[in-house]
């Protein structure tokens, strides 16, 4: 009898936390519902609205297009430059985080930098980088560089983490320095990772970089933001096009990078 009791109790309980974890669901989103304070009767009623700003957008204008170029090769530029400083700031900063290296007391340092980093909008980092170097690139590359050790720092912290541990310890038993660790049981487990990180991080950044051209920080973003405050819909349309493009290219290359290396 009690055998069927308990049977009975692991049948029913699974049940329970699945109905109790779809109710919390349902009152977290409603609660997330309520806040937003929708009317979706101006949403309904704004669809004129809308479909009349995207016909303005076309056809693109296709003489803008040498402007277009030049300025997303300037924004490819910061991305490469900015997502390089940021992945060589990251590297210390992910080694003084990861949990089965650092002491406590350094790691709480690193991950309170890291989540200080993140936390800084990047459209806030290329207004201070604006107010320091003036409009321009400048700006932008050193904005995408510190907005990218935020995410990055984060991102190599978790792949020194998942670090098979037997594979330390077998080197610590043979009487392995800890440089000898780092390079021949650390260093080839996360190397892949870590590059398949970093390119698309840098992916990343090109779009990212077309945001903080809307602030002066250069890039395809500055002809965008002054096309459209100019009411010259056509030739901003040219520049997303151009945008898109090269996005789509670099995602594709970068995700054949990626499976090789994860490959490995």
């Amino acid at each position: 009898m009690s055998s069927f009791l308990k049977l009975k109790r692991l049948r029913f309980y699974p049940w329970l936390s699945s109905l109790l974890i779809l109710l919390i669901v349902v009152i977290v989103y409603g609660w997330a519902l309520r806040g937003l304070k929708l009317d979706f009767e101006l949403l309904r009623s704004s669809w004129p609205y809308i479909t009349d700003f995207i016909t303005r957008l076309f056809p693109p204008d296709w003489k803008v297009l040498d402007i277009a170029v030049k300025a997303l090769i300037e924004t490819v530029q910061m991305s490469l430059w900015g997502t390089t400083i940021g992945a060589i700031l990251s590297v210390p900063i992910a080694i003084a985080s990861a949990s089965n290296i650092a002491p406590r007391w350094l790691r709480s340092l690193a991950n309170l930098l890291q989540n200080t980093v993140r936390s800084v909008p990047s459209i806030i980092l290329g207004l201070i980088f604006v107010a320091a170097t003036g409009l321009g690139a400048p700006a932008g590359t050193l904005a995408l560089g510190i907005y990218t050790i935020g995410y990055l720092a984060k991102f190599y912290q978790q792949a020194i983490e998942a670090v098979d541990p037997r594979s330390l310890e077998s080197l610590q038993v043979i009487g392995a320095s800890k440089l000898q660790i780092a390079q021949y049981g650390i260093l080839p487990q996360v190397l892949p990772l870590g590059l398949g990180y970093t390119f698309w991080m840098f992916e990343y950044n090109i779009r990212a970089a077309s945001v903080l051209g809307v602030v002066g920080a250069g890039g395809i973003g500055f002809q965008l933001k002054s096309y459209i405050d100019g009411f010259e819909y056509t030739k901003a349309t040219t520049m997303m096009l151009v945008l898109l493009v090269v996005v789509t290219v670099i995602d594709a290359f970068s995700s054949q990078l990626r499976h090789r290396l994860d490959s490995m």
